[in-house]
């Protein structure tokens, strides 16, 4: 049986293990919050350039004169994305070198999008609660899912073209 035939079952394994990582105190507190709390900041500090009535306190985005605030939760912050990504790299037969620049490329790619989508969020709750509410649960969730989707096709297809160029 060809290695290609245990795509599925190694994906759900470090899907499962990954994610049951994530769930660790200890990741929480070294990685997770941390992260998230950079997150808070660099959408703050990118938000500052046009309007400096805003503020990072922790995980929480506010506008000081109107006090709305949003707060990067858990599947806020780009991590669940980055997991399906990284085991779905990982269990794919390619070189360790690809599977390397695929996961930093599709990090980048999903944070990237991620704090445009905090940003976004932070603008559509101060105009319209209902809007937000729309958009946070239906349309960002599904944008960053798809970003995984398309990082992940972009990458297989850079990573078959060099797997060919390699073997003529």
């Amino acid at each position: 049986m060809k290695s290609s035939n245990y795509y599925f079952p190694k994906f759900i394994s470090l899907l499962l293990i990954l994610f049951l990582a994530e769930l660790l105190s200890i990741t929480q507190q070294n990685i997770i919050i941390p992260w998230t709390q950079f997150l808070a900041e660099l959408s703050a500090f990118l938000v500052q350039l046009f309007d400096t009535n805003t503020i990072a306190q922790g995980v929480v985005l506010r506008d000081i004169q109107s006090g709305f605030a949003v707060s990067i939760q858990p599947g806020c912050n780009g991590i669940e994305a980055i997991i399906v990504l990284i085991a779905a790299i990982v269990a794919y037969p390619a070189s360790i070198k690809a599977k390397i620049n695929g996961i930093a490329f599709g990090f980048l790619a999903i944070q990237f999008l991620n704090v445009i989508r905090i940003i976004s969020l932070f603008y559509l709750g101060q105009w319209n609660q209902m809007v937000f509410e729309w958009a946070h649960q239906y349309v960002w969730q599904a944008l960053i899912m798809l970003d995984v989707l398309l990082v992940f096709i972009i990458w297989i297809r850079m990573t078959g073209r060099k797997m060919v160029s390699e073997h003529v």
